[in-house]
C-alpha cells in the first residue's frame, strides 16, 4: 500500500468516525446547553442534575441512531475490505 493509498483510507476512516458520533455529540450538546441554562436562571447548582438527563438523552440518541450508525460503519468496512481485495 502506498502513501496516498494510506491517507485516503484514513482520510475516509476520520471522516466516517465524524458522521458517526456527529448525532450523539450533537444530543448530548444540546441537553448540556439547556440543563446549563436551567440552571443558570435557577441558580440551582446541583452536580447531577446536569449528568442524569444527559445520559438519558444520550442512551435514547444511541437506540434512535444505532440503525444509521451501523449501517455507516458496515460500508466503510466494506470499502475497507473491497481495498485488501484489490490489493
Amino acid at each position: 500500500m502506498t502513501g496516498p493509498e494510506v491517507l485516503d483510507v484514513s482520510r475516509d476512516a476520520i471522516v466516517t468516525l465524524i458522521v458517526v458520533a456527529s448525532p450523539v455529540m450533537l444530543v448530548g450538546l444540546a441537553v448540556g446547553i439547556a440543563i446549563s441554562l436551567l440552571q443558570a436562571l435557577t441558580q440551582i447548582q446541583e452536580m447531577t442534575i446536569a449528568f442524569v438527563p444527559k445520559i438519558l438523552a444520550i442512551f435514547l440518541s444511541l437506540i434512535v441512531a444505532l440503525p444509521f450508525m451501523a449501517e455507516k460503519l458496515h460500508a466503510e468496512m466494506l470499502r475497507i475490505a473491497a481495498r485488501i481485495v484489490s490489493g
